[in-house]
């Protein structure tokens, strides 16, 4: 089991979800079950799920759930889009957040490449023709 605090992508996706819980308590009442709710799902989901992948016994769910993460980010950048839209976020708070996100998905991206050399390799040595 791999220690998900100690993983760059993780922190850095679990500052996002807060942050995006913080400025989303701004967000009109009528929202608490629209947007609101959906982008902090969104936004949690993605440490979550990292969390969850790093529990995993092999490198293929590790990967499972980290695609899954990717996702999730994905959709937390949409919806951050989509309250600057409704003017529900400040034009700075936008920008601050999508660089966030940006930063966030680098260093996922950098994580599923990794665990995916791990597994090509440990899947080629595993399949190696033995002398």
């Amino acid at each position: 089991m791999r220690d998900y605090t100690k993983i760059d992508a993780w922190r850095l996706a679990d500052d996002l979800a807060v942050k995006v819980y913080g400025h989303t308590k701004s967000f009109p009442r009528e929202e608490m079950f629209g947007i609101t709710r959906q982008i902090r799902d969104a936004a949690s989901s993605v440490p979550a799920n990292i969390a969850e992948g790093s529990a995993r016994e092999s490198r293929k769910e590790y990967l499972h759930f980290l695609y899954i993460a990717r996702g999730s980010l994905t959709e937390t950048q949409y919806f951050v889009h989509l309250a600057r839209r409704l003017n529900y976020l400040a034009e700075d708070t936008y920008e601050h957040l999508a660089t966030d996100i940006k930063s966030t998905f680098a260093r996922l991206h950098g994580l599923i490449k990794a665990v995916q050399k791990e597994s090509a390799r440990v899947e080629y040595v595993s399949n190696r023709p033995t002398a």
